[in-house]
């Protein structure tokens, strides 16, 4: 059994009228990672997944997963994976139970209602599988979602978006589920454009922007390589401007010039702290606090963004 259980080689997008969706891509997915696809909005996210789901024709490219052939084979790929749409479409007159056995059965699997009853479990949706889903609030129809795309087994799950516009907690209850699912051998990838989201869960985080994915890399890689360290001083007066003494650190003043931050790279040699602190104290600039953090996830994708615009 290979490791990759996702090969993306060279896959475009490019509609009638010239617009460029998503340039070619190349991208392997291992087997049981969870891989977040981190983007704004109309980064191209959507359309790579629709693309390998097979809802959207490529302009280019070929697509295999697990194996088989998603254009030629396109029963057997298809099968292989699992869908959660970013949009809440769900049968409204259907109860919870009904959608979600209807999803198996269209993929040839039995009703199976041992499997069915667990995935409601999971889901906390079995004391709600008689409700109609007109019933359900948004956060309930999501799950159904969830539960449909899981409904006939699928090793590879997609999740476009998954926890835009619910609730914090609920989002927490999602990120356990992603957990869960990857513990039972499930390959996930997620699209998102919440930091959070990405650095919580992922094992790698793939960037994409302006239809161009610009980079993929573990998490941990990621975050060591291009991670930064901050620093900033809470000064005991504030600064109207920056001093001439200071120019060569690249300082910049915050909270209307209470607070002077400085950005650094924690692994080389000099990174210019203890200089600046002399220089602090030689201009006679007071400060009565310090404090240092590492560059979020978020840092570094907006620095990649910016860099690549």
């Amino acid at each position: 059994m290979s490791d990759t259980i996702l090969d993306v080689a060279g896959v475009s997008k490019t509609y009638a009228d010239g617009t460029v969706a998503l340039e070619p891509v190349d991208l392997a997915i291992r087997r049981g990672e969870i891989f977040a696809l981190l983007g704004p909005n109309g980064a191209g996210k959507t359309t790579l997944i629709s693309i390998v789901c097979g809802i959207v024709t490529p302009s280019s490219g070929t697509i295999t997963v697990d194996g088989h052939d998603a254009q030629r084979d396109y029963k057997h790929a298809r099968r292989k994976i699992g869908l959660v749409p970013q949009e809440l479409s769900t049968d409204a007159f259907e109860s919870v139970l009904a959608t979600v056995t209807f999803s198996r059965r269209l993929f040839g699997r039995s009703g199976h209602s041992a499997y069915i009853e667990q995935v409601l479990r999971d889901l906390s949706l079995w004391d709600k599988r008689h409700a109609k889903i007109m019933e359900l609030s948004g956060g309930m129809k999501r799950r159904v979602l969830i539960a449909k795309a899981l409904a006939h087994e699928p090793d590879l799950l997609f999740l476009d978006e998954p926890t835009a516009g619910v609730d914090v907690g609920l989002r927490r209850d999602m990120w356990k589920l992603v957990h869960r699912l990857r513990a039972n051998g499930t390959t996930i990838i997620l699209t998102t454009h919440y930091i959070d989201e990405a650095e919580e869960m992922a094992d790698r985080v793939g960037v994409i922007a302006r239809g161009k994915l610009l980079l993929v890399e573990d998490k941990a890689a990621l975050m060591q390589k291009l991670g930064k360290r901050e620093l900033k001083l809470a000064l005991a007066a504030p600064l109207a401007a920056i001093p001439a003494a200071l120019a060569q650190w690249s300082v910049t003043l915050e909270d209307e010039g209470h607070t002077l931050r400085y950005v650094f790279d924690a692994k080389a040699d000099d990174n210019g702290v203890p200089a600046l602190l002399r220089a602090l104290d030689a201009a006679g600039i007071a400060f009565k606090d310090l404090e240092t953090r590492k560059s979020s996830l978020e840092d570094i994708f907006v620095d990649l963004v910016e860099a690549r615009a």
